[in-house]
């Protein structure tokens, strides 16, 4: 470990961030008495966060009831307000959304547009039998009307729901059809790698196979399919844009239903409320993130993951949304960098798969763009490896907070993520979100101060979701986070705290590998492996074998290139060499692909169900299901 942190914040940066004048408000002295005080003053700190962000709406007379129960407790209990009207703060000209599909298509909404377009929306919903509580539905690229889709379906208290058009039709049905929308909207197609996509047939095939027989409304984007139902124009064309009567919801009224990614069932429908939802963004951007009025915010994501609805928030803090649709890597992996210089982008969120492939390919905007705009970089989705943040600040930008960020859908946000106040360290992520109690525990439910653990949440929090879709006890909720420790969060990451304050994930505990009964998480292998230049990616899995488990290692490699004895042997050794023998697989083979989710996430419970000759059931969610095939009955494994 480093004795220097790879970037601190001048003084005068830090001090003129807004976590800096909250700490100042609030008293504190440093990013660790915050924290402390966030947890141990929870009501007041949720309190001052509602006032600082300015939140439009009424708080009521009591902060938390049943504080002491999770699930249970509950936040702001008479409190009101109207998520929509947050983020429609302003009506002028400033820019609310700058779109880029792909090299080929350019819009721009100022904020008075993207008003008066949730204003027509509004009304055409209303006027379609939507009503507080009703479910919206989007399968749409990243364009400026699924953000107004959203706004309109937020306004009047109905709950939205989306996926991205790569989903296939089964995969929209098992989300959906859980939750009967009374309006589905669609685009004609969608881009990807510089090609169109035609989604009539599939659009066609979702309605039919939808119970609720919802209102179909076809958004024109690419012009290669067709208008299923009827066009965005028609639908909003009886209704001029006006005043938006914002419905006062109860602070936990349900805003979103996200979904699952797991591969292990139908996905689980995850209910988030309004007030939580909405509190939490405001905080991890305006606190963690640093995002204030006038910042152009960034994420490359689809309407499919969590980081869509995180982006989207950033409207209430006044910031431009700059959305994008398509591969990241037209013009050979430059195209997100040409966003970031032509629209001043002051903060680029990205995957840490995308760090790790351009710097595979040994891309260097640093010397290519200015990027002189650019002052925090947001990376989330997998364990952003120590090896991704060298190539950041040696091969992006040096003066830059490089916030690596983990959360997820469960709670629509992070439990652990940036302090554009206080240092980087290589390979950790700085910070314990405020107002959540994170710690690790071991196996017996005790906390950890050093060593690998469960993440867990130990005190109730407002993006708690308010429980799943269609459990009216609420078992299924309390089994997938409150079952393994009583009254204690369970997140499902393998992580540990570091002495600077910050964690570092060691990946998913249901992933943890156990040979020999010890516990070994699986980015700590990725992190070795693909350091190597012929490695491309790999997939690392446990091996039920011998009354024990022995680790596999698959690796997909440079085109052209195979693997024999030496280059086998090569990565075992490197591995050896860089971690424990323990770590060092019995087993390594080539495949072709690593299948991954539509969020981008490998799937390594899904191969070891294959490679055990168990069935994996939520094919749908992934966005390479074939690539299953290259594990099933491999030789190598029987013996």
């Amino acid at each position: 470990m480093s004795d220097s942190p790879l970037w601190r914040p001048a003084p005068e940066r830090a001090a003129r961030t807004l976590i800096a004048r909250f700490m100042a408000e609030a008293g504190q002295r440093d990013y660790a008495a915050l924290h402390r005080w966030s947890i141990e003053h929870s009501e007041d700190f949720w309190n001052r966060v509602w006032d600082f962000a300015g939140v439009r709406g009424s708080k009521g007379a009591r902060t938390l009831v049943n504080g002491d129960r999770m699930p249970g407790a509950k936040w702001f209990p008479e409190g009101r307000l109207n998520f929509a009207e947050n983020l429609l703060r302003d009506r002028d000209g400033r820019e609310a959304i700058v779109f880029w599909g792909e090299e080929r298509i350019r819009r721009r909404l100022s904020r008075s547009d993207l008003h008066d377009l949730v204003s027509r929306l509004a009304q055409a919903l209303k006027a379609a039998g939507v009503g507080k509580g009703d479910r919206v539905a989007g399968y749409l690229p990243n364009l400026p009307e699924g953000v107004a889709a959203m706004l309109a379906t937020a306004s009047i208290g109905a709950i939205w729901s989306s996926c991205s058009p790569d989903f296939g039709v089964q995969g929209v049905l098992d989300r959906f059809g859980q939750i009967a929308p009374k309006v589905f909207f669609c685009a004609d197609g969608y881009l990807y790698g510089g090609k169109e996509f035609d989604s009539t047939e599939k659009v066609k095939e979702i309605l039919a196979g939808m119970p609720s027989a919802p209102r179909c409304v076809t958004v024109p984007y690419t012009g290669s399919g067709a208008v299923v139902g009827e066009s965005l124009e028609a639908f909003i064309a009886p209704f001029k844009p006006g005043a938006i009567a914002f419905e006062q919801v109860e602070f936990n009224h349900p805003l979103y239903i996200l979904y699952s990614s797991g591969t292990t069932g139908v996905p689980k429908c995850i209910v988030h409320g309004t007030g939580g939802t909405l509190l939490q963004h405001l905080k991890e951007h305006q606190l963690h993130s640093d995002v204030r009025l006038g910042d152009r915010l960034f994420y490359f994501t689809t309407l499919g993951w969590m980081m869509w609805n995180w982006l989207v928030s950033g409207l209430a803090s006044g910031a431009t949304l700059l959305l994008y649709d398509g591969s990241p890597f037209v013009s050979r992996g430059r195209i997100l960098f040409d966003l970031a210089d032509a629209e001043g982008m002051t903060h680029f969120g990205t995957s840490a798969k995308f760090i790790d492939a351009i710097a595979k390919i040994n891309l260097k905007p640093r010397e290519t763009h200015k990027l002189d705009k650019l002052r925090v970089m947001l990376s989330t989705g997998s364990p952003l490896v120590a090896e991704g943040f060298d190539y950041v600040y040696a091969g992006i930008k040096q003066d830059l907070c490089l916030a690596s960020i983990s959360g997820g859908t469960d709670i629509v946000s992070c439990f652990v993520l940036g302090n554009p106040a206080g240092p980087v360290w290589r390979g950790e992520i700085q910070a314990k979100g405020l107002g959540l109690a994170v710690e690790v525990y071991d196996e017996d439910g005790r906390p950890l101060k050093s060593g690998k653990g469960e993440l867990v949440c130990t005190r109730p929090f407002p993006a708690m979701p308010l429980g799943f879709w269609n459990d009216p006890d609420g078992a299924r909720y309390h089994a997938a986070y409150f079952e393994r420790f009583p009254n204690v969060w369970r997140h499902g990451d393998w992580c540990e705290e570091t002495a600077h304050g910050g964690l570092v994930i060691h990946g998913r505990s249901d992933a943890v590998l156990n040979p020999g009964g010890v516990r070994i998480g699986t980015a700590e292998i990725y992190r070795q492996v693909e350091r190597l230049d012929e490695v491309v990616e790999s997939l690392v899995i446990g091996q039920d074998w011998a009354g024990d488990v022995r680790v596999v290692l698959f690796v997909k490699l440079r085109e052209g290139l195979v693997l024999d004895e030496a280059l086998a042997a090569r990565i075992k050794q490197h591995i050896r060499a860089n971690t424990t023998p323990r770590h060092v697989p019995d087993k390594v083979l080539q495949v072709p692909d690593i299948p991954r989710t539509k969020s981008g996430k490998i799937v390594e419970l899904a191969v070891r169900d294959v490679v055990h000759g168990r069935a994996v059931k939520n094919l749908e969610a992934l966005a390479n299901p074939e690539a299953l095939a290259h594990f099933r009955d491999r030789a190598e494994l029987s013996g």
